[in-house]
């Protein structure tokens, strides 16, 4: 689908980043207090520091704190547009629809213009079934931007039943530069709504039409619209002539439906609201990394507002909340992607990874649990399950969902050694060098250019002290591919080390150092090598900051080791402990 010209984009979002835009780069979000109860009025100076703490959480995306501290301060102020704006705004990321209403009302009746209280408006009387009401506030200078203008005139006609004028109103976005695809899409739609497939297969196969095959819920309805008028052949030649044979779970079913003969029923948008709901996510989609992720996550939430079913909506809300690392409120978006849909399996591990951003790794563990009891033979689920698993610190059990993974590998090919490295990871944490070793060159031999491969498989070895000149040509090769990594570089330091080539390895341990500058490891290997290079003062402060950074137990007790006794003493113990079997 086109882009909209900036002038399209600078209207329908510039004034809400005016108004409600965060502040500048670097403030973060403040934590509110009991949201229980609000502090009492009496108990405030004024309001200036409730709005203030509202503007940065807002800025930080923080919209649970953001909503309760412009309520405190519309305690003081209750008729203040600014505060009743950003609250509206507040309260609609966070998808609390019908409360945005009432404030957005009373910011209307203070004779505002908002855009954003405009939406939320609009929304409430859609859901209410009062379309005359929406052409009414658009009469009286409602506005939520150029495009979307036209589409809610035209849906909120159709929503009265006057499809005349809804035609009128359709065709007019149609002859405006620019917005021809909008136009012939949102009409195409309303026409199947009325049962006039015919009709609406005729505008979507306009040739002026052609950038809807750029938008999935375009093609979705088209090939309902083609299966509805029995040319399912038609409809799975559409799939296959836009996507080819690569294709996600519920285009995949689509298809097979069709494929099969199987009438597919329309269900795009079967009613005006849900018209309305598709009209907003066809902006958020276009809008999509162009605009304000705020204003882009207020057109998705009042999309399922609309239309509570829309499982697109809902996915991309939930994906805009993880980029804005909302993560409970993303994980929230996830679950409500029901059991059934296509999408639920992708859903879910969303919901997981949320979770564990969110801190709640047992949560996570118990829904990828679930999923892979559920899905055994899907081994997204399975290395998703794998991995939190190890990330908890099971690793006995996260290896044998790794293996049971590996098993529906029937021809292993370039994209699983990602399986293997995993598997081999744990294996390597787990103390089983042989069973890693296995696994890192099995991955290798499908990916041999892989940086993290060559590292793993290189610092084994170097830990180890084997192989050592094979070990730092991998390790050498994965800082050629991968040169600003620090824990890659650590590993060429660390072969130099170990090889007794104390001076070589300085500049590297340093640059390691740079880029990983809090990582308890990086930090104790720079004060190992600066004792051998005789920098010992130096090797002593090193050690020091690695015990800061909460290494693992059994590295706190050699680093506490050296510093005591110094690492020549550590080292000859060892050795001698190692030639005794211990």
């Amino acid at each position: 689908m086109p882009r909209p010209t900036l002038s399209l984009i600078l209207a329908s979002s510039l004034a809400f980043g005016l108004a409600c835009g965060p502040l500048a780069a670097g403030t973060t979000a403040t934590t509110p207090p009991p949201a229980a109860k609000p502090a009492d009025v009496a108990d405030l100076p004024d309001s200036a520091g409730a709005y203030l703490a509202a503007r940065q959480a807002l800025g930080s995306h923080d919209f649970a704190a953001a909503a309760y501290w412009f309520g405190v301060a519309l305690q003081v102020d209750p008729q203040n547009p600014d505060l009743l704006e950003g609250a509206v705004t507040a309260l609609l990321a966070q998808g609390h629809v019908a409360e945005a209403g009432k404030l957005a009302r009373t910011l209307s009746a203070l004779g505002s213009k908002s855009q954003i209280g405009a939406m939320t408006i609009l929304t409430d009387d859609a859901i209410n079934g009062d379309f005359a009401g929406i052409l009414k506030a658009q009469a009286a200078g409602a506005s939520i931007g150029q495009l979307m203008d036209g589409l809610v005139t035209a849906w909120a006609e159709v929503g009265t039943g006057k499809m005349s004028d809804a035609s009128a109103a359709f065709d007019k976005i149609i002859a405006t530069p620019g917005m021809e695809t909008f136009g012939l899409y949102h009409k195409a739609l309303a026409l199947a709504q009325t049962g006039d497939f015919e009709g609406a297969e005729k505008l979507l196969s306009d040739p002026k039409a052609a950038a809807i095959n750029g938008l999935r819920r375009g093609v979705l309805a088209h090939a309902e619209i083609l299966s509805q008028l029995e040319r399912g052949k038609d409809a799975v030649a559409l799939i296959d002539r836009v996507y080819g044979p690569v294709l996600d779970d519920g285009l995949a079913d689509l298809r097979r439906r069709l494929a099969a003969g199987e009438p597919v029923p329309f269900d795009v948008a079967r009613t005006p609201q849900e018209g309305l709901a598709e009209a907003f996510f066809t902006l958020a989609t276009v809008l999509a990394d162009q605009a304000d992720d705020t204003f882009t996550l207020i057109n998705t939430r009042i999309s399922t507002a609309l239309r509570p079913d829309h499982v697109e909506a809902q996915l991309m809300t939930a994906r805009l909340l993880d980029k804005l690392q909302q993560y409970d409120l993303a994980a929230e978006a996830f679950a409500k992607v029901p059991v059934g849909d296509a999408a639920y399996v992708s859903a879910v591990v969303g919901q997981a990874n949320a979770s564990i951003e969110a801190g709640k790794v047992d949560v996570a563990v118990g829904l990828l649990k679930l999923l892979a009891d559920t899905h055994p033979k899907d081994s997204g689920v399975l290395t998703a399950y794998g991995d939190t698993l190890r990330r908890q610190g099971h690793c006995d059990t996260a290896i044998g969902v790794y293996s049971q993974a590996i098993g529906l590998i029937t021809k292993p090919s370039a994209g699983d050694w990602p399986i293997y490295y995993r598997r081999g990871g744990c294996n390597f944490e787990k103390g089983d060098w042989p069973a890693a070793e296995a696994d890192y060159k099995t991955a290798l031999a499908l990916a041999p250019n892989e940086p993290r491969l060559l590292n793993e498989l290189g610092y084994g070895y170097v830990d180890r002290g084997e192989n050592l000149d094979i070990a730092l040509a991998m390790i050498q090769k994965a800082v050629d591919a991968a040169p600003d990594q620090g824990y890659i570089i650590d590993s060429l330091a660390w072969a130099y080390f170990r090889m007794g080539r104390y001076a070589e390895a300085v500049v590297p341990q340093e640059k390691a150092s740079v880029l990983m500058p809090v990582d308890p490891v990086v930090t104790d290997h720079l004060g190992d090598v600066y004792w051998m290079v005789g920098r010992k003062r130096e090797a002593q402060y090193q050690w020091h900051r690695a015990l800061s950074f909460k290494p693992e137990d059994k590295d706190v007790a050699r680093i506490n080791r050296k510093l005591d006794v110094g690492l020549d003493q550590v080292l000859k113990d060892e050795k001698a402990a190692a030639a005794n079997g211990g």
